[in-house]
């Protein structure tokens, strides 16, 4: 399970996150909502150790990724907004080099390798610099390097970001998978498709505070006659100042 619990984060005078607390279970998909500034990828930087709150904690399966960055960090995989990859090296040698921070022995480290490329269509790529990739391909690379080490808990920021049709659905049936294996996912995604796919948990913020959350089904009991768009922009919009 991801616990969150009065989560606050400030840069300058600008408030982030205003004391949010959420739940995101394990076996289950979250989907994480917001409009561009509500907090969400401050929320996720902040669960992958990157950032320190200003006060409230972060734990990944019972660590808290404050106090214990090193131990979180082996048990979730992070896929970052904008993938930060290193240009210089190959799509391999990028996803090699996490699976060996990760200590993995090289057999497995290889055969994982063998996997990911084959399940993301990596093969005409994957000895290529990253330099010069379309977003696509840097989103496939930095997904396998997430994954490589095969985590229990995911944090995806905008995981079908530059994806073609047929890719962007293999992933969401991936996803299905590592779901049924038990994995605990916490992905943020503007795409309301893939939201409204994938996810069996929902939470809405919005100004740096929760607006919504439920199942999809509980939130349609609550804003009846709406769709998930529509049940989004009206709880932003009552959110709001």
């Amino acid at each position: 399970m991801i616990q969150i619990s009065q989560l606050t984060k400030h840069f300058g005078d600008v408030q982030a996150l205003g004391g949010v607390s959420f739940e995101a279970a394990s076996g289950r998909i979250t989907g994480l909502l917001g409009p561009n500034g509500a907090g969400k990828s401050t929320c996720l930087r902040i669960l992958s150790s990157v950032l320190r709150p200003d006060s409230g904690s972060a734990r990944i399966g019972g660590v808290d990724v404050v106090a214990d960055p090193l131990a979180a960090r082996r048990i979730f995989g992070v896929l970052p907004h904008g993938a930060g990859l290193y240009p210089h090296l190959t799509a391999r040698e990028n996803i090699a080099y996490y699976g060996q921070l990760h200590g993995m022995k090289r057999g497995a480290l290889a055969a994982r390798l063998a996997d990911l490329i084959e399940r993301l269509n990596l093969g005409a790529i994957v000895d290529r610099k990253c330099q010069g990739f379309s977003q696509g391909e840097r989103t496939k690379v930095a997904l396998a390097r997430a994954l490589v080490h095969e985590p229990e808990y995911l944090l995806l920021d905008e995981p079908t970001t530059g994806l073609d049709v047929m890719a962007a659905r293999e992933l969401r049936a991936w996803l299905k998978e590592l779901k049924a294996r038990g994995n605990c996912i916490l992905l943020s995604s503007h795409v309301m498709q893939d939201v409204a796919a994938l996810a069996d948990d929902l939470l809405i913020i919005a100004g740096g505070k929760l607006a919504a959350s439920g199942t999809p089904e509980s939130l349609a009991e609550a804003y009846p006659g709406r769709d998930l768009e529509e049940i989004f922009i009206e709880a932003v919009g009552l959110a709001q100042p």
